[in-house]
């Protein structure tokens, strides 16, 4: 099955190299957003999304990522240099994969967020810190 995935990110070259991966697995790159406004425009659209913290309207990924999985039930997985940023989380998203990257990290991450999207009980990448909640499943 193919799914809708949302590229927020800010640096050009990063963001293209996550759409060629999310497109080379057979999903839909719905839109690269770099800022909270374009990303938010998309939230109705998507199934899951990829999402720094640092975007060209300052540290805004945080909220979005909150919005979009706690009122559009997307499945959110925070990719940032940037992981202590989260603390503990952001309620109703899975985790954070640190960058850099790979392409291999990016997959196995969008992997994960499919499985918990079917409520799969699948391995998560080992790169991927998960957000704990209570040992409650966590949303779509």
């Amino acid at each position: 099955m193919s799914y809708r995935v949302l590229i927020v990110e800010d640096e050009f070259i990063a963001a293209t190299e996550i759409e060629y991966v999310v497109a080379e697995m057979g999903h839909n790159p719905i839109a690269i957003a770099a800022d909270q406004k374009s990303a938010l425009a998309h939230a109705g659209d998507v199934d899951i999304a990829l999402v720094d913290l640092n975007l060209r309207d300052g540290p805004t990924g945080i909220h979005i990522g909150e919005i979009l999985a706690q009122t559009h039930g997307v499945t959110v997985v925070f990719l940032t240099a940037n992981p202590s940023q989260l603390g503990d989380g952001v309620p109703g998203t899975i985790g954070v994969m640190p960058k850099p990257a790979t392409d291999y990290d990016i997959r196995e991450a969008i992997d994960f967020a499919v499985a918990r999207r079917v409520a799969s009980d699948a391995k998560p990448p080992r790169r991927l810190k998960l957000f704990n909640w209570g040992g409650n499943p966590l949303p779509n």
